[in-house]
């Protein structure tokens, strides 16, 4: 299972009910943040989540909407006692970056663990989640992520029996481990079938509308991409911006095919989203304008 809440929507600068921009997932006990906007750890609080169980912080890049909430919620991870590392994941720079917002949060009880993105695409495994970082097109260097949850192939007893693996190593290697008895290897790969589907979430702010970002997208059980502007006549700011429209996202959206797309990362001037959806949901009808605390719930297929 994975949660999913948008903590924040705006972007450029908060309102009184849009915080900046900022994303959590949560799946068996690891939390994982996506940017850190002004407001992030309000928006916590008020969905009942603890920043203190947070592994891992990607950051999409480092305009303030995006991170300038960062020195408070370390702050406040150190002030809940936390002493295991933190990961932080972003473009080129990250660490001086975050260097010099410590300089108002310069002692931590944790440490943290920085990697710096390189390379156009890069793919990390941290706890259960896979993450897949691809490069955008902003005026600065940008990624978005997909966070997916993997999941194995089932137990084949007929096989487990086949290969004579003693009942005792059978969950150790369902579980992905290898095991070492005497002089026989057993491994996963003997025991289960092909890999079943698993969970995929896709985040992609701050950028134009390029391909690499359907192509990240196809198949996601949630696409959550900005739409920084609904409204007729915004397309030449759009893209001296380097930003996205409703309809440039729905485009996408319509490529991709993901189940679901939730639409964020509005301007301030954007006061009610849904007024442009209709229009929206004519390119992709399974659209959604989202709100600060827009919570989805994954499960993995049935079968």
């Amino acid at each position: 299972m994975l949660d999913i809440c948008l903590l924040g929507t705006g972007g450029m600068m908060p309102l009184p009910y849009r915080w900046l921009t900022s994303m959590m997932a949560r799946c068996k006990g690891s939390n994982l943040l996506i940017d850190c906007g002004e407001g992030t750890q309000i928006a916590l609080k008020e969905k009942g989540w603890s920043p203190k169980p947070i592994d891992v912080i990607c950051f999409t890049h480092y305009h303030a909407d995006h991170i300038s909430g960062l020195p408070g919620l370390l702050l406040t991870m150190g002030n809940a006692e936390r002493t295991e590392p933190l990961t932080l994941i972003g473009p080129k720079g990250l660490e001086r970056v975050v260097g010099a917002l410590r300089m108002i949060a310069p002692e931590l009880p944790f440490p943290l663990k920085f990697i710096e993105l390189q390379e156009s695409r890069e793919c990390l495994h941290m706890g259960p989640y896979q993450i897949d970082a691809y490069r955008v097109n902003h005026n600065v260097v940008c990624y978005g992520y997909a966070i997916t949850i993997p999941r194995t192939g089932r137990f084949d007893v007929e096989r487990a029996k086949r290969f004579a693996i003693p009942q005792r190593y059978w969950s150790r290697l369902q579980k992905g481990e290898c095991i070492v008895d005497g002089e026989t290897c057993y491994t996963p790969d003997m025991v289960l079938g092909e890999p079943r589907r698993g969970l995929k979430v896709v985040y992609c702010t701050d950028t134009r509308p390029v391909p690499v970002i359907a192509e990240y997208a196809e198949g996601a059980d949630l696409f959550i991409c900005e739409g920084m502007y609904g409204e007729t006549g915004k397309e030449a700011k759009a893209r001296e911006n380097k930003h996205m429209t409703f309809r440039e996202a729905a485009k996408l959206a319509r490529q991709a095919k993901p189940k679901e797309m939730w639409l964020t990362h509005y301007s301030p001037s954007l006061t009610r989203p849904e007024e442009f959806m209709a229009e929206v949901r004519e390119i992709f009808p399974n659209a959604k304008a989202a709100k600060d605390g827009k919570t989805m719930v994954l499960d993995f297929d049935e079968e």
